[in-house]
């Protein structure tokens, strides 16, 4: 049963609510559950054709030779479609806002860099007719060497497997190997706490497994253009994939979407849409193009796999001094979304906690695996959960209740986050009461008293700390990397505010291009902190308490990096609104 605690925050939010815990009908429930809905495949045209493509059966591999004579020849086919047949074969879904280089083809054409990768699409009257002319093409292949670690592949000497990133990282901004945050001094606060642990956290792929499999319809219609009947999550994005890699205005293409037959994420790369449009445009007819099952669970995008290596610092009375999270990202073959994912995760990052000194490097690798996608939170969700598992350690290694554990460490309203903003509207502290209230766990009347909104936004909770950066605060390639630290932004430091943008001197291919030296605004004041809350005595005796092994070696210091090298041209330059940093880019 749900239940609203209107009592919290009361004098803050207006909890009115005329939605959530209510019995409310959802427009779509009557034609769903009387089959009613139509879906993207409930549409029917005369003389459709089927499309069916080749896939590579390599992780990696060169494309010798492509004999498609004899399907050519096949009952009922009426097109084969190579990688030269499409107007725009590389493509990455975020270029339409300007962000990352095109790296994906619709069908390879010289190498194919995960197993599964389409290399021909077969157009045929009939479905069965499309599965027998795919077998009969053939394709000679060279393997090569692949890589499937998202730490090894960054290592020199190790394959390439996206040649557009040829260090297998994307890269931010065209010169920068990984998001990065830094706050205060980590190294210093590992050597201040009295218990050091880290742990490594590995997360598998997952697949979507929709009850309904990517596809499309695409049809023509009248003075030139086509309609689409597509499952896409992002209509939009689909619209403007489509119309880009067929090369027409978007404004020839009509998009009918809304119903999605289960998506959690795996719908929106736009994997059927574009091939149907071009096969619309080439045969004068309609096209169907849907993944079989065995397609979808193999060869459509699954939740990226993620490796997340935590290091804290504990104080013995529970205060987390210090916090270094390094975690890759596993795109697979092609970018798709892990860039913007790596983002998410860096904007979360340390967690709910207020932590002093804070650092984090998260890498995009790719691998030769299928390209992973979007799913539920994605960037989010995997690295919550290792801080989570990561809190309930350290809450065993200083012989504290993790519920009042969470509860001393958790932001309160006004501290200042590693991102250089004030935490506002927190709520952590409430949440633990009201979930150990539930489950009959005990707290501390200390713990029961304890409020998001006292304790924080004073003193040191306030402060932007003196903060180690590495030259001119940039990052470099792998290969580049050298040099200690050479610049420390004075504590009260921060960043030009979102109000005060840096100003733009100069241009590369049309573009802005930042000031070479950033320019800073101090923090103002605040008053001195309250006393710290002191939690009670544990209830319990843990199995065991955590203490730093002799000889434990920090984390290895930010890695320097040379001045900036021009941008690349890239190869979508529309000006468009950006999802990511909110602000027009070209």
């Amino acid at each position: 049963m749900l239940e609203l605690r209107k009592d919290l925050f009361a004098d803050e939010r207006d909890d009115n609510l005329n939605v959530i815990g209510k019995g409310v009908q959802r427009q779509d429930m009557p034609g769903h559950v009387t089959a009613r809905t139509r879906f993207f495949d409930d549409h029917a045209f005369d003389g459709m054709l089927h499309l069916k493509v080749v896939r590579s059966p390599h992780h990696h591999a060169r494309i010798r030779s492509i004999d498609t004579s004899a399907a050519e020849r096949a009952p009922g086919v009426k097109r084969v479609l190579r990688g030269a047949d499409v107007p725009v074969n590389k493509n990455t879904l975020l270029s339409l806002i300007n962000f990352g280089k095109d790296d994906e083809p619709s069908l390879a054409v010289s190498k194919v860099s995960y197993k599964g990768e389409p290399v021909i699409a077969i157009l045929a009257d009939s479905e069965a007719q499309a599965l027998a002319a795919r077998k009969l093409v053939r394709i000679d292949y060279d393997p090569l060497p692949a890589v499937f670690d998202v730490e090894e592949t960054l290592k020199p000497g190790a394959p390439v497997v996206n040649e557009t990133y040829p260090g297998n990282y994307f890269e931010y901004h065209e010169r920068f190997d990984h998001q990065k945050l830094r706050f205060g001094d980590v190294e210093r606060g590992f050597a201040s706490a009295d218990i050091v642990m880290e742990h490594r956290y590995q997360m598998s792929p997952i697949e979507h497994a929709p009850t309904e499999t990517n596809g499309s319809i695409a049809a023509p219609e009248q003075n030139g253009r086509y309609v689409v009947h597509s499952c896409a999550q992002g209509l939009f994005f689909a619209l403007g994939t489509t119309a880009k890699i067929v090369d027409v205005e978007s404004n020839q293409l009509h998009f009918i979407g809304g119903t999605v037959g289960g998506g959690f994420g795996g719908k929106v790369d736009s994997l059927t849409e574009p091939l149907a449009v071009l096969g619309a445009m080439l045969t004068g007819r309609p096209v169907r193009f849907v993944l079989d099952r065995e397609e979808e669970m193999l060869y459509g995008s699954p939740r990226g796999a993620e490796r997340i290596y935590i290091k804290d610092g504990l104080m013995r009375d529970g205060r987390i001094v210090a916090r270094h999270i390094r975690s890759y990202f596993d795109a697979g073959a092609y970018t798709r979304l892990s860039s913007y994912a790596a983002i998410k995760c860096t904007a979360h990052v340390p967690g709910p906690y207020w932590i002093p000194n804070v650092a984090s490097d998260i890498y995009v690798s790719y691998t030769n695996r299928c390209p992973s996608t979007a799913m539920r939170g994605f960037g989010v969700t995997a690295v919550d959960f290792a801080l989570e598992v990561q809190m309930d350690r350290l809450a065993e290694a200083a012989s504290m209740d993790p519920m009042e554990f969470r509860i001393l460490n958790a932001y309160r309203d006004g501290d200042m986050k590693p991102h250089r903003r004030a935490a506002k509207n927190t709520a952590l502290v409430e949440c633990v009461q009201v979930a150990a209230e539930k489950a009959n766990w005990p707290l501390s009347e200390q713990a029961k008293r304890a409020s998001s909104l006292i304790g924080g936004g004073a003193g040191e909770r306030a402060q932007i700390p003196a903060t180690q950066l590495d030259a001119r605060g940039q990052i470099g390639r792998p290969d580049t990397r050298s040099g200690p630290v050479t610049q420390v932004l004075p504590a009260g430091t921060s960043r030009i505010a979102p109000s005060k943008q840096p100003v733009m001197e100069g241009a590369r291919d049309g573009r802005a291009t930042p000031t070479q030296v950033p320019r800073y605004e101090p923090q103002r004041p605040t008053a001195p902190p309250p006393p710290a809350y002191q939690p009670a005595p544990p209830p319990y005796q843990p199995a065991s308490s955590y203490s730093p092994a002799p000889g434990h070696q920090p984390a290895s210091p930010p890695p320097a990096s040379p001045p900036p090298a021009a941008p690349a041209q890239t190869q979508h330059g529309a000006v468009r609104f950006s999802s990511v940093f909110g602000t027009r880019r070209r």
